[in-house]
């Protein structure tokens, strides 16, 4: 069992760090995309709306598949569907063509973020103890060799296509042999599930709702240094444009920082103190790239925001599955959902905030949101459970399945 275990932990963290190459290729790229269709200022936008909204659609869908695919399926046949569209946004050399790349890329990612999770929460109920951070510093350290790859690409002018083929061409095989050893996890015995009265094992929305907020605001958050940091940086606190370019790299370095040590955290303090602490650290992140006076100060507030952002989300998606024990895919693939709201939201808030107000201030607003969480820290507590304590115990049925029949 504990060799199952360990083949399902290491291959859902590669496929988590695929993602995070794929991702990190395709947004750090955009304005060579741009150039190579032609897309205008007016119309990107609603390209770049359309990959989160059909993600979510993707992610409602996969609440419905799960109920008769296991997860582990939908993970080992959506992440190629995500690397082949990286290859076709590439690759094509029409308008029509980047849109069903994209729309593509935006299904499929929304399949691949909920599966992906899915089996992070159920192997974290196997192990008994926290390990969903550490699939999530895997992303992160795929975020940072992806916008590696694409500087360099950018700096060798290399074509899209060319810079993509040989990654697509390497995490392809490698993903699909890794999905092998994918582990499943087993719901909980209808008896023991909570939901709705009626109802065994069902997701109750308003029990959810606390995660949900918590879900969109970390993911303002994290919009607002991916899309403004590089501007914020040059033109309100008079940094270089070289300068411009590493406050986002700090912050996914920081990030990888924060989620390599937040298991060790959870394991000692418990995720409910570690979600707190890491909302205060966000909001002082945000506080400090508010008054900075000048680019320097603004590269310290940029690095706390790694370190506190970093912690919320793969903690939200572990509360809700120990939320929900016998309906934790349900609740995930409907919570993966707020990933992609606070993604929309995000940016257009800031800049038009910024646009009409001052940007100093528009920074004031994510933090603002930040500190809300701390309101909602107590649904991230372990939930009391029927072995009596406070601490998950692992069900074999749990372990006993990998995704080919190990």
């Amino acid at each position: 069992m504990t060799d199952v275990l360990r083949r399902g932990r290491a291959s859902l963290a590669f496929s988590f760090f695929a993602q995070g190459v794929t991702f990190a290729l395709l947004v750090t790229r955009i304005p060579a995309i741009q150039d190579r269709y032609g897309v205008s200022d007016a119309l990107l936008p609603a390209f770049l709306a359309a990959v989160p909204i059909l993600a979510g659609v993707g992610s409602v869908t996969t609440e419905q598949l799960v109920r008769r695919i296991r997860p582990s399926r939908l993970l080992r046949w959506s992440q190629p569907v995500v690397l082949l569209a990286l290859v076709g946004v590439g690759a094509g050399g029409a308008l029509g063509e980047l849109g069903l790349a994209l729309a593509a890329f935006g299904l499929a990612v929304g399949a691949l973020d909920a599966s992906m999770n899915m089996l992070g929460v159920s192997l974290q109920r196997a192990y008994g103890r926290s390990i969903m951070l550490s699939f999530h510093a895997a992303y992160s350290l795929g975020g940072i060799l992806g916008a590696s790859l694409a500087w360099a690409g950018a700096h060798w002018h290399l074509t899209l296509w060319v810079s993509y083929l040989p990654v697509v061409a390497v995490l392809l095989p490698a993903t699909l042999v890794g999905s092998r050893w994918y582990v499943d996890g087993e719901a909980a015995p209808a008896a023991e599930r909570p939901g709705e009265q009626g109802q065994p094992g069902g997701v109750v929305f308003r029990l959810l709702l606390p995660l949900c907020l918590v879900m969109t605001f970390a993911y303002i958050g994290d919009s607002t240094v991916s899309n403004w940091s590089a501007k914020y940086l040059k033109d309100v606190l008079g940094g270089s444009e070289q300068l411009a370019t590493v406050p986002y790299n700090v912050y996914m370095v920081t990030t990888l920082l924060g989620r390599s040590l937040g298991d060790l955290g959870v394991r000692r303090f418990g995720a409910a103190a570690v979600v707190r602490l890491g909302a205060l650290v966000a909001a002082g992140g945000f506080a400090v790239v508010a008054v900075a006076p000048d680019a320097w100060a603004g590269m310290l507030g940029f690095t706390l925001l790694g370190l506190g952002l970093c912690v919320l989300v793969p903690q939200t998606f572990a509360a809700a599955g120990r939320l929900f024990p016998g309906a934790s895919d349900a609740a995930i693939a409907r919570l993966n959902i707020f990933n992609y709201v606070g993604f929309l939201v995000g940016s257009p808030l800031v800049g038009a905030l910024g646009d009409a107000w001052s940007y100093r201030g528009a920074m004031l607003v994510p933090m603002v949101l930040v500190l809300v969480t701390l309101g909602y820290a107590k649904s991230f507590a372990a939930q009391p459970d029927r072995y009596g304590g406070g601490h998950e115990r692992p069900r074999t049925a749990d372990v006993g399945r990998g995704s080919n029949g190990i």
